[in-house]
């Protein structure tokens, strides 16, 4: 009965979802048929996931996490780790925050005794200003040359969560790459949510718009509402983070010098959740939805004729931190 009313529902979504609504830039990258994006859209089956993170490392904390957590999953094969750019108190501009978004990657590294030589790249200097002239960057370069060697049947995962500027980026100068790859990023607000100015969506609308629009195969996790509820606590990380090596003991030090007053304080870990989802994608349930169209005031207009995209609604807090937590101990008793 389930699996009726499962194919019942795939069914209606597909409705009119043939045609792809949107600018003109979007006829640019290779279509998919519906079939074809149903069938990458179910959730990784193999073992262990080929994948690359693109992550804004120094933007605050949880890119840290996020990093650790994929290198620790033996779930996953994290192939390779972009710094991505980014604009705020932490950094003088979107150059700068790539750059010391790198250096936090390599500090990560070192600290969990894994080499970056031909792991961490230099991603993008700026922000897309027109999709008509993409940036090449060490990350785009690496990103296309991975994506080459996969296959539909075989695609490599993209976790992205910050600017997906990089992501873009490649699409833009290689749309080939489209079918071969499968977006997961942590960006934007839920689809009902009044606006969409989520720090990730917000600093690069070029790069937000074209990931919807191009039609590649796309596992959206909404900020607001939804990961806004992984949040922690420092009783929690010193009861379960710190001693386990020096990236524990580092992970806990960032943690604790994130915020002054530590009374009834708890942080969310936004960017753990993607990785968390392709570890195990039951922790975090989604369903199809049509792509939302990017306005230029931060807001989602709606065309069911859109194609299908998949997204994250509700998350299972407790067993993704247990996740965590226990992959952490073992690596500290390594």
């Amino acid at each position: 009965m389930r699996a009726m009313i499962r194919q019942a529902t795939v069914a209606t979504l597909l409705l009119g979802s043939t045609l792809l609504a949107g600018p003109a830039s979007a006829q640019m990258f290779p279509p998919l048929t519906d079939s074809q994006r149903l069938v990458q859209l179910e959730p990784p089956s193999k073992r262990p996931v080929h994948m690359v993170l693109d992550t804004d490392t120094f933007n605050e904390i949880d890119d840290q996490f996020a990093l650790v957590y994929a290198l620790i999953s033996p779930e996953l094969d994290v192939q390779a780790v972009y710094a991505a750019p980014f604009l705020n108190a932490r950094s003088t501009g979107p150059e700068d925050g790539m750059e010391r978004s790198y250096e936090e990657i390599l500090r990560v590294l070192d600290k969990l005794g894994v080499s970056a030589e031909g792991l961490a790249h230099r991603g993008s200097r700026r922000f897309i200003a027109d999709p008509a002239t993409p940036e090449e960057s060490p990350a785009t370069r690496d990103l296309i040359a991975r994506a080459r060697k996969h296959s539909p049947g075989n695609p490599l995962y993209v976790v992205a969560v910050g600017a997906i500027t990089n992501v873009a980026n490649a699409l833009l100068i290689e749309p080939s790459i489209l079918p071969n790859i499968v977006v997961v990023w942590l960006g934007g607000n839920g689809h009902q949510w009044p606006d969409q100015r989520e720090f990730n969506y917000r600093q690069d609308l070029h790069a937000s718009r074209t990931i919807f629009d191009s039609g590649v195969p796309f596992v959206q996790l909404p900020c607001t509402p939804v990961v806004t509820h992984f949040a922690t606590t420092v009783p929690e990380m010193e009861a379960h983070v710190a001693g386990h090596g020096a990236i524990g003991d580092y992970l806990l030090k960032i943690f604790e010098d994130y915020h002054e007053d530590h009374f009834a304080w708890s942080k969310v870990l936004w960017d753990m959740t993607a990785v968390a989802w392709v570890v195990n994608h039951e922790w975090l349930p989604s369903v199809l939805r049509h792509s939302p169209i990017v306005t230029n005031d931060y807001t989602y207009s709606f065309d069911e004729r859109r194609h299908l995209i998949r997204v994250v609604y509700f998350l299972h807090r407790d067993l993704i931190f247990r996740d965590f937590f226990t992959k952490l101990q073992k690596q500290g008793e390594r």
